[in-house]
């Protein structure tokens, strides 16, 4: 890969290309200048080596060594398995597949030994099955491939946004509105590259990301409430950005929150994907799993009506019933 640098004047290299090449950190930057991998105009390169208008900048990026990934014995909650699919109650703490810094203990290793070994690959070998991820610190429903029939279809659902995806969380204030739609653009931060943000259109690696929300439950005198959230899209972190964005951050979110001046505390992020539908790879049919909320939301929920409510009514006609059966006006509670 060449790059011309067109407009820079002293700039230091590893910012520059930080900024020129969003997908690539700047500390994986450094480590392709100490090896020698980039060049400015033919010569060797440091971080602090500086760019101008005129500058050729080639970057030799070495194939990646996929590690070695081992089946291990980690307890799986399976909510439903055929021939084509599992869908799992994924709990929180568990990476969905390996990565520098979480070589094993995933939910991949843990794929491997429930199935045997016998499992599609998508990009190679290091995500058998993994058709769409959740965070790490994320609960609930995910949806992975048995068979290569299974993973196209599901797939190409994923990316035709034709799968019904629910969510929830708790927020640390109550969303002005009870209800509403964020329609934003995505991309890495601009400096903290461990971070999303909303970005201006055509912005680095900015996306389109949308998201409807609607508030089930809130408390008063402590500020929370119980929000229901429905992906459009599925951008990295979306629903924890997109609540930041309306000033609603979540509970126990160490990226988007200050935790320390949160209230309630939670020792976990208060997200949880409820409801995953799609439809079957071999009958076609449109089909729902549901992962029960976690004990640490329990305090959260007036009653079972609540979720009973949600569980029977259709996302594109769920802000009608609410409405109607004054969910969002009703239910306030003191702090759990």
């Amino acid at each position: 890969m060449t790059i011309k640098v067109e407009t820079s004047t002293g700039e230091r290299l590893d910012l520059f290309l930080v900024r020129e090449l969003p997908d690539l950190s700047r500390s994986r930057i450094q480590v392709l200048l100490k090896q020698g991998h980039i060049v400015v105009n033919g010569a060797a390169a440091k971080p602090k080596t500086s760019v101008n208008s005129g500058d050729y900048i080639r970057i030799n990026l070495p194939d990646p060594q996929p590690p070695e990934i081992i089946p291990q014995d980690i307890p799986l909650d399976v909510l439903h398995e055929d021939e084509d699919l599992i869908v799992i109650n994924k709990p929180t703490g568990l990476v969905v597949h390996p990565a520098p810094g979480n070589p094993d203990g995933t939910l991949v290793n843990a794929l491997l030994h429930y199935c045997e070994g016998n499992l599609p690959g998508i990009g190679g070998i290091e995500r058998p099955g993994i058709v769409h991820r959740l965070d790490k610190d994320t609960s609930g429903c995910i949806v992975t491939a048995r068979t290569d029939k299974g993973l196209q279809s599901l797939l190409a659902q994923f990316a035709e946004r034709t799968t019904t995806k629910l969510y929830l969380a708790i927020t640390e204030r109550t969303p002005s509105q009870p209800s509403g739609s964020i329609f934003t653009h995505m991309g890495r931060h601009p400096v903290k590259r461990q971070m999303q943000a909303v970005l201006n259109p055509g912005e680095g690696s900015s996306r389109p990301a949308i998201t409807d929300y609607y508030v089930l439950h809130r408390s008063e005198p402590a500020g929370w409430a119980l929000v229901l959230c429905h992906l459009h899209t599925g951008r990295t972190h979306q629903i924890r950005v997109h609540m930041k964005h309306i000033g609603c951050p979540l509970l126990g979110d160490p990226l988007y929150a200050n935790v320390k001046r949160q209230s309630p505390k939670s020792e976990r992020l208060m997200l949880h994907a409820w409801r995953l539908g799609f439809t079957h790879p071999d009958t076609g049919h449109f089909q729902t799993h549901e992962a029960p909320p976690p004990p640490e939301f329990e305090a959260f929920f007036p009653n079972q009506q609540c979720l009973d409510t949600i569980r029977n009514t259709n996302p594109d006609t769920l802000q009608q019933v609410l409405d109607s059966e004054g969910w969002l006006i009703k239910n306030q509670s003191t702090t759990p």
